[in-house]
């Protein structure tokens, strides 16, 4: 399941992260309202969550701008301010459901999962396999196989290619691959992102006939069958 999670307090929103990926779930990250909405209306997510107070489009806004092209979405409001007021506006605006700041991971877990259940009928729906050609990921037992060998990886091994079995057949830039798995800038006289493809091709490609991850020089790299 893909989750989008729009908060301004860089820390806040990596503890969030940590969180919901430590239980198999898919997260993208927001820090102001105008790029959470892009991401929430120009991408397919399973579940919002967003603070109320937020740069550039404050929270209320943005729940009310999802709602009008997609009414389904569940969103999940978290906010420092806790009055009846403060909850109506936000069920107003469009909101499924309202957390309080400061909260424990597993209130926010036992929230995600009743929406999650109740928008898709069934828990067991959510996907913790990743298949493409005859590599398998299973994102609960943090486990590789390609043609039933098992491949061991490292952590960012791992969330590397989880992000390459999101996204086959669509060239990867450089940029989105330093931004979406390690959450920083490219900084262009660095190479460390080749130096991870290539540690993934050693384990997932040297000792296959058909190789899944190809360089298209000058743009980036494409998981593909070839």
């Amino acid at each position: 399941m893909k989750i989008l999670i729009i908060e301004d307090d860089q820390r806040v929103a990596a503890l969030i992260q940590r969180g919901l990926e430590e239980q198999g779930f898919t997260t993208t990250l927001a820090y102001d309202g105008i790029s959470g909405k892009k991401l929430a209306l120009n991408n397919q997510y399973d579940l919002v969550i967003t603070d109320i107070v937020l740069p550039k489009l404050d929270g209320l806004d943005l729940c009310k701008e999802i709602r009008k092209t997609k009414p389904d979405l569940p969103i999940i409001m978290l906010t420092a301010l806790g009055t009846t007021d403060d909850k109506v506006e936000g069920f107003d605006a469009g909101a499924d459901d309202y957390l309080i700041k400061p909260f424990e991971m597993r209130e926010l877990l036992v929230r995600i999962r009743a929406l999650l259940k109740r928008s898709t009928g069934n828990t067991n729906s959510i996907k913790f396999i990743l298949k493409y050609a005859d590599l398998e990921m299973n994102l609960q037992t943090k486990s590789v196989r390609r043609n039933d060998t098992e491949i061991n990886l490292t952590p960012k091994e791992f969330k590397l290619l989880e992000y390459l079995l999101q996204n086959p057949e669509r060239v990867l830039s450089r940029t989105e691959i330093a931004e979406e798995v390690w959450d920083t800038h490219f900084d262009t006289g660095t190479n460390f992102i080749d130096v991870y493809i290539n540690y993934l091709r050693k384990k997932i490609d040297k000792n296959f006939d058909h190789k899944l991850i190809h360089t298209k020089s000058g743009m980036g790299f494409i998981f593909k069958v070839e």
